[in-house]
């Protein structure tokens, strides 16, 4: 069945997994954990040297809380983006993530991820 089809409960059961990896990855920058998930068109954007440099310079991408709590899903034509309130372990104050998914060769693969 495909992401499109499921309800938001049954997103966020493949989609806090997913979450919890890229949260435990950024957090020690370990780059080949943070793309396990990625999908084709998202591991061609997102080369090593890239993610080092955001890693080295934004606190917030490598001090995220495993406290997080998915609060709703929009769904855009081929994707579901999944909408997270996130907090860190050191700058006060709540953070937007967002996690866009959708299918790629029968697997749900990630097409976009964000903490604002």
């Amino acid at each position: 069945m495909s992401i499109l089809e499921k309800s938001d409960e049954e997103i966020f059961k493949i989609a806090d997994p997913i979450w919890a990896n890229l949260i435990k990855s950024s957090n020690i920058k370990d780059y080949g954990g943070f793309t396990r998930d990625f999908s084709s068109q998202m591991l061609y954007g997102a080369n090593e040297v890239e993610l080092g440099k955001q890693w080295a310079s934004n606190e917030l991408i490598t001090s995220l809380s495993n406290e997080y709590k998915p609060f709703g899903c929009l769904r855009r034509g081929q994707y579901i983006t999944v909408l997270y309130k996130q907090i860190s372990t050191k700058i006060p104050g709540d953070f937007l993530g967002r996690l866009v998914l959708g299918d790629e060769d029968g697997l749900t693969k990630v097409f976009g991820a964000t903490i604002f």
